[in-house]
């Protein structure tokens, strides 16, 4: 998987870039026929190789769905990660600040990985 391509348009976009997953699996594994779970979380690793995160952070198996590629160590990359974990503490019950996530509803399933 070579994803320099992802990195280098993130980079110019000033660390966001909106693509779609057709053109991430162009890049990932050009030669299946679908995406799998499996496949998706291993493109999640090998961009975070890269110094890059996603929204929604658990990729869509779907071609037709697109997703922001963030820059991890830009604001916005920041804030999405800080966002994660406020979500996964929410899901245990240990967010201490519940009314973030009543505030804007659906965005907890985005955040979680």
């Amino acid at each position: 998987m070579d994803f320099t391509v992802i990195a280098h348009a993130v980079e110019v976009d000033h660390g966001v870039k909106r693509v779609s997953m057709r053109f991430i699996k162009k890049y990932a594994a050009p030669e299946r026929q679908r995406l799998s779970a499996e496949l998706c979380h291993e493109i999640s690793r090998e961009l975070e190789k890269l110094g890059l995160i996603t929204l929604p952070r658990r990729l869509p198996t779907s071609e037709n769905e697109y997703v922001f590629v963030l820059s991890k160590d830009g604001p916005l990359g920041q804030a999405v990660a800080l966002a994660s974990k406020l979500a996964a503490l929410d899901q245990y019950g240990e967010n201490r600040m519940p009314w973030l996530f009543d505030n804007h509803p659906g965005i907890k399933e985005r955040l979680l990985s």
